[in-house]
């Protein structure tokens, strides 16, 4: 139990806006130890610091080896599975389960593409347009009289979760999955829709509402393979230029 699974090289622990450079090390002191090492940062306050070093404690090559991305689609970048960690249920998420049904999704879809794994800022979590790039939300099952963890304690708590899945199952559980599509692809099939709805009169833009957030929660529920996502598209492009129907053969 001391050898590091392959699937753990698959997963991104991805860190939004954190504010305190020192959960940024305790974070990656808590990823090493469970033989994860794919950190992304969104937009942190302050970092590269002393104060993520010192809190590291050793695990300062998992800080190196951070990317820093100024936005949370671009630190999705090239995976087809992003579970947000949320704190406390939300109106109009996804799926809510628990942190360790979320691993156990994880570790079956890291057989064949990267996933991230999303945690948001240390006093508000993840916002909703955070969570609108998310597939699956998680929480971890703490105490409800007083649920308060700290950061670097969750992903603690996960990282662990993500170990003992992946040595639980090394191997795919049946045969190779249809390919997803990717959190690229899939965001710009939102933005190709958002376009079309406000070209038709379905949506106004100047009074959205929720109405996108609602149709990302549909699509997320989906698991959008990438066939799909270019037949959707493909749609929409016919929308926006449509043809006239050929006529009847004699």
């Amino acid at each position: 139990m001391t050898s590091k699974p392959n699937l753990l090289e698959q997963i991104r622990i991805v860190l939004c806006q954190t504010s305190h450079p020192g959960n940024i090390g305790a974070a990656a002191r808590a990823m090493k130890t469970m033989g994860l090492s794919q950190l992304m940062l969104v937009k942190p306050k302050s970092f590269p610091h002393a104060d993520a070093v010192a809190m590291a404690s050793g695990a300062s090559d998992i800080l190196e080896s951070a990317q820093i991305s100024e936005t949370l689609a671009e630190a999705l970048h090239g995976t087809t599975l992003a579970i947000g960690m949320s704190a406390r249920r939300r109106e109009l998420s996804h799926e809510l389960v628990s942190a360790r049904i979320g691993v156990q999704r994880a570790i079956s879809t890291a057989h064949h593409a990267p996933v991230a794994i999303v945690f948001g800022t240390e006093m508000s979590g993840l916002s909703n347009e955070e969570l609108g790039h998310c597939q699956l939300l998680a929480m971890i099952p703490a105490n409800p009289e007083y649920s308060s963890l700290n950061l670097a304690a969750a992903v603690q708590v996960i990282s662990y979760e993500l170990r003992m899945a992946a040595l639980d199952n090394p191997q795919p559980a049946g045969l190779e999955a249809v390919p997803l599509a990717a959190s690229e692809d899939v965001e710009r099939f939102y933005s190709h829709l958002e376009q079309v709805l406000v070209e038709i009169g379905f949506l106004n833009p100047a009074q959205p509402k929720r109405l996108m957030q609602r149709l990302r929660r549909l699509y997320g529920r989906t698991k959008l393979e990438k066939e799909e996502v270019n037949i959707l598209r493909g749609i929409l492009s016919a929308t926006q230029a449509p043809r006239p129907p050929e006529p009847p053969s004699s």
